[in-house]
């Protein structure tokens, strides 16, 4: 795993899709395709902003996926990631070759599992542009993780600690209204993905990023498993890198 940090935000975010853009034209020159996989939440609007932005991508052969979604939240909540990303990068990239969202009222989640999991297994992922969250989770697969399936989605139930980090982030008005359920990337289809490109700020980060760093490899802290990935690189704020021992 290789580490940066950064002064702002901004600059991390831009940092971040340097690296990751340079990876997906490298892709796009060799196969002629490439897919990415993005997270969402407020960590990552620097680096949308600056993904929307990146030179010579040609994004008409370049098909989307996300990571997670809420299980009953309407397209239209502040806090649905669909509408996320539609707003922050979709609407924004009118050629994208397509964009398959995690559909979190589907009326059989389980269906809705199985219809992403055909569809990515079509599209190797050249980039995967993720977070951690504030228990160490990836994606909505919170501690303890499943680190075994080999399904790429799964349905998953949200722990307190990542609901509380939900409502701290302003997406819901009481802990009641955030959803108890999900439907999330497996740790497993996210480590496929050819290169990571982790963007994390925020001092509220700083304890998750140790133990992702520094920690033993554990489905307690389910973002130490980045460690085991051949090419992962973790862009850090100096308030997300705060607790770390060699900086």
């Amino acid at each position: 795993m290789k580490i940066s940090i950064f002064e702002t935000k901004e600059q991390m975010g831009a940092a971040a899709v340097a690296e990751g853009a340079e990876a997906l034209r490298a892709e796009l020159a060799r196969r002629g395709a490439a897919g990415i996989v993005l997270a969402t939440g407020t960590s990552q609007f620097e680096m949308l902003e600056a993904l929307v932005a990146a030179d010579g991508i040609d994004w008409s052969r370049v098909t989307a996926f996300h990571l997670d979604e809420y299980i009953g939240l309407p397209l239209d909540h502040p806090a649905s990631f669909r509408g996320y990303l539609k707003e922050r990068f979709a609407a924004r990239v009118p050629d994208l070759a397509a964009f398959h969202y995690v559909d979190g009222q589907a009326a059989d989640p389980v269906a809705e599992t199985e219809r992403l999991g055909a569809l990515i297994r079509r599209h190797p992922i050249a980039v995967a542009f993720i977070g951690i969250g504030e228990n160490g989770h990836l994606a909505f697969n919170d501690p303890p993780a499943d680190f075994k399936t080999e399904e790429p989605f799964i349905i998953v139930t949200l722990d307190e600690a990542c609901r509380k980090q939900q409502l701290g982030e302003g997406w819901f008005p009481t802990l009641e209204d955030v959803p108890s359920q999900a439907i999330s990337m497996s740790v497993r289809q996210i480590l496929v993905a050819r290169k990571l490109v982790v963007t994390v700020p925020d001092a509220r980060k700083a304890q998750a990023v140790k133990g992702a760093v520094e920690g033993e490899v554990s489905n307690l802290c389910p973002a130490s498993i980045l460690r085991t990935h051949p090419d992962c690189h973790l862009f850090l704020d100096e308030g997300a890198a705060s607790m770390l021992s060699e900086t």
